[in-house]
Order: structure tokens, then C-alpha cells, then sequence
């Protein structure tokens, strides 16, 4: 019976995983669980029934009335509204115009309004979806090869979790209890980093391999420098322009984070208007599918919040630390296991259940190492957060449940397999780990433009 109140938390979590194999709703599993071992805690006398009282003062106060999570919703009606405006569409021919010369062109082309995209949208699904539809026919008619194009596709799409304005760098900041400015303009340039890794290697693999990634006729787009100067106005001044109304009022100082989302979110039914795709049942769907991804985020929210605290007041945090001292790695050896920690558990969760659950946990950890001179003190923490940030961008394409694969998976043309999504994603999840370890090595990447910012 001793064994067993002292290995509760360990039994809690062993639990959580086989439960998360059923398939039932993420957000009821979390706060299932949390309860059913509050309930266990209890008869065996380690455990409250007055701190039951608790959970409602934690969602109330910390999901509720939270006004940092207030930025999801806006967020997510942005990006939404957005793919229905029709701005990506008209972003898509141009930079294919633009790199028709180029190694690779088309799938350059697909990396680079990827990474705009994920600056205007922060939402994968929506990406990844969109993207799928409009690209991969492309694509193939073009002739590539199928591992190459669904790969380009699903690595591109996956950029909107992490380069501003990222709902995953929402949640990280307000579990870490940080800025969200300024993991926002902390994460630009790894962004950008990640997604110039991957026209690199694009451009390498289609110059050495050219029967893989055909080149575009010459003789596509407009006849003159005008009709083609025209054309990248009309398709870079939207997205340029909502990019500045979110990110340019942080960087300035005209708006908190969530005053930005809201900006944002008003700024996509203007483009919207304008490119006249704006009508009263295009708005009653975009706020029906907002409505719904956000009761999906904050159920989780809910749930994570019981299990979290159910965790901690069993004593999970306590045995997590003993066993991570008990090993005695030392900052560089922790650092190192919580990324392999993270990066594996990318093969079976989502990266929400992974931050609700993971980041409360490790955050007391990783605030007690030393980097010396490596990184000061005071840079850890967001540092730190960058780190899962790209090491969970990785969770959206590795198999079997990377979510990524079965977004395209069901968008994608009839005849092509599971098994070509998976052999071409495999060559850009080893270049999100490179990426990471540039991270890693060079934190000034991820933390010299904060400083000069806000310093």
C-alpha cells in the first residue's frame, strides 16, 4: 500500500498514455484522469476532497479570466477568415512566377508562401489543408515526385506553429509565465532559419536530382516588368499588410499581444471585404469553425488543468526531480533528455497534450541549470521555450500520429499513399533537428533580436 501512494503520480501518467490510445477527446481523458486519481488519492489518505474546490478556483482563474489566452480566439478567427479570403490563391502564382528559374521552383515556391502564410495564420490544420489543396494537383502536373511534393507541403504548412503569431508560443508563454511579445519576436528568426534550411535543400536536391522536381516552363506569367510588378503588389500587400498590423504593433509598442490578435482578426475580415469574398455566410461559417477549434483548445485547457494539479499535489513533480538529480547529467545532459523526451513523445501526441503536460512539469527544472557562460540566467527560459517550440513542431510530421500527414492524407488526390506522405517528410524532420541544434548552439540566434527590441 506504501509502494502504491508513493508511485500514484508515475501510475497517473502511465495511465494518461494507454488512455490516449482510445481515441475518446483529449480534454476529457486529461481532466478524467486528474479526477479519477484525485478520487484514488483520496481513499487512500494522500489527497483532500476539500482541494477538489481547487480546480474550480485554477480554471476559473487560470483559463477563464486568463487575458493572455483571450488572444487564442482571435487568433484562430484570423487565420480562418484568411484562407477564405482567397489571399493565398493569388500568393501562390506569383511565387511560382518569381522562381520559375529556380532548381525546384514550384517547391520553393510552396516553402515561401508557406512561411507568409504561417506569419498571417499561426494555424497548421488551416495551412497545411489549404496548401494541399492548391499546391499538391500542381505539383504533380508539373511532374514531381510525390514524396517530394506531400513533404514540401506538410513541412511548409507546419511553419504557422512556430513563427509569430503562433498559438503554441501563446500557451508556452503563459505555462512558462513569460512575455508573449517576446517569444513572438524571439522566434522570427529560427522561423525564418527553419524554412531557409528547407529551400536549401530543396534547391540542392531538385539541381542534383531534376527528374524529381521538374523546372517551370520559361514562358509562364506575365509578358512585361509592369504586368509582373503588378502582379507581386497584388499578391504581397495583403499578407505584408496583416503581418505588420500584428506583429509591427508589438515590435512598436502600440499593442500588447492581445490587443494584436484582436487587430489582426479585424484586419483579415478587412482583406476579406476588400478582395470581396466577405458575405454573411462566409462569416456564420468562419465563426462556426472558430467556435469549434476553440472549444477543442480550451477543453483541453480544462482537463490539462485537473491533471496538472492532481499531478503535482500526489508529489509528481518531486519524483520527476529526485529522478532527473539521480542521474546526474548536469544542465547540458537535462537539456538534452527533455528534448529527446519531447521529440519522442511528438511520435504519439499532439503538441498541445505535450505542452500542457510536459511544460509543467520540466519548467521548475530548467529554471534551477546553469549554461554558465554559454547563456546568462535571465535568457533560459526563452530559450528554453524556443527549444520546444521547434522540437514540438517536429510532433506535427513524424509517424504514426503526426497530424500533419493525416490532414494531407485526406485532402490529398486519390491514389496517393500513406507511405509516400511518410517517406517524403522524413529529410525536413531531420532538418527541424538540425535546426534545433543550431538553436542549441547558438542561442544568440533565437535571443539577439529580442534583446534589441526590448532592451
Amino acid at each position: 500500500m506504501i509502494l502504491l501512494v508513493d508511485y500514484l503520480p508515475v501510475l497517473m501518467f502511465a495511465a494518461l498514455a494507454v488512455l490516449l490510445f482510445t481515441g475518446f477527446p483529449v480534454g476529457f481523458i486529461l481532466g478524467g484522469v486528474g479526477l479519477g486519481f484525485g478520487f484514488l488519492g483520496a481513499l487512500l489518505g494522500v489527497f483532500s476532497v476539500n482541494e477538489f474546490f481547487n480546480l474550480v478556483v485554477r480554471i476559473y482563474g487560470g483559463v477563464a479570466e486568463n487575458m493572455i489566452l483571450t488572444a487564442i480566439p482571435m487568433f484562430i478567427l484570423m487565420g480562418t477568415m484568411l484562407e477564405r479570403s482567397g489571399v493565398a490563391h493569388e500568393l501562390l502564382h506569383c511565387l511560382q512566377i518569381l522562381f520559375r528559374r529556380t532548381p525546384g521552383g514550384l517547391a520553393i515556391a510552396v516553402t515561401m508562401m508557406g512561411t507568409i502564410m504561417a506569419a498571417t495564420t499561426g494555424i497548421v490544420g488551416a495551412s497545411v489543408v489549404m496548401m494541399t489543396l492548391m499546391a499538391l494537383p500542381v505539383m504533380m502536373a508539373r511532374g514531381y515526385s510525390i514524396p517530394m511534393a506531400t513533404g514540401t507541403i506538410g513541412a511548409a504548412g507546419t511553419l504557422g506553429i512556430l513563427i509569430p503569431p503562433s498559438i503554441m508560443l501563446v500557451i508556452m508563454a503563459d505555462l512558462l509565465v513569460t512575455s508573449v511579445g517576446t517569444l513572438f519576436i524571439a522566434a522570427l528568426i529560427p522561423g525564418l532559419l527553419l524554412a531557409s534550411l528547407f529551400v536549401l535543400y530543396i534547391a540542392i536536391f531538385a539541381w542534383k536530382f531534376p527528374h524529381f522536381a521538374p523546372p517551370l516552363p520559361r514562358d509562364d506569367g506575365p509578358d512585361t516588368y509592369g504586368d509582373l510588378a503588378a502582379l507581386v503588389i497584388r499578391a504581397f500587400l495583403p499578407p505584408l499588410f496583416l503581418m505588420f498590423l500584428v506583429l509591427g504593433s508589438i515590435a512598436f509598442g502600440w499593442a500588447t499581444p492581445t490587443e494584436a490578435a484582436g487587430v489582426g482578426a479585424f484586419g483579415a475580415i478587412l482583406l476579406a471585404a476588400f478582395s470581396r469574398k466577405l458575405s454573411l455566410s462566409v462569416l456564420q461559417d468562419v465563426l462556426v469553425r472558430s467556435m469549434r477549434t476553440n472549444a477543442m483548445l480550451f477543453l483541453i485547457f480544462i482537463g490539462a488543468t485537473a491533471f496538472a494539479y492532481v499531478f503535482r499535489s500526489l508529489g509528481g513533480d518531486f519524483i520527476v526531480g529526485d529522478f532527473v538529480e539521480s542521474m546526474g547529467l548536469g544542465s547540458w545532459g537535462v537539456l538534452l533528455l527533455m528534448m529527446a523526451v519531447i521529440f519522442l513523445l511528438g511520435f504519439f501526441l499532439e503538441w498541445i497534450e505535450i505542452t500542457l503536460i510536459v511544460i509543467p512539469i520540466f519548467t521548475p527544472i530548467i529554471r534551477t541549470l546553469d549554461f554558465g557562460a554559454h547563456l546568462p540566467q535571465e535568457d533560459v527560459i526563452h530559450w528554453f521555450a524556443l527549444l520546444v517550440a521547434i522540437n514540438l513542431q517536429s510532433s506535427f510530421l513524424t509517424p504514426p500520429f503526426g497530424i500533419t500527414l493525416f490532414y494531407m492524407k485526406g485532402t490529398a488526390p486519390a491514389g496517393i499513399k500513406m507511405e509516400q506522405i511518410y517517406l517524403g517528410i522524413i529529410p525536413f524532420v531531420a532538418l527541424q533537428m538540425i535546426g534545433l541544434g543550431l538553436i542549441i548552439a547558438f542561442p544568440a540566434i533565437a535571443l539577439w533580436l529580442p534583446h534589441l527590441v526590448f532592451d
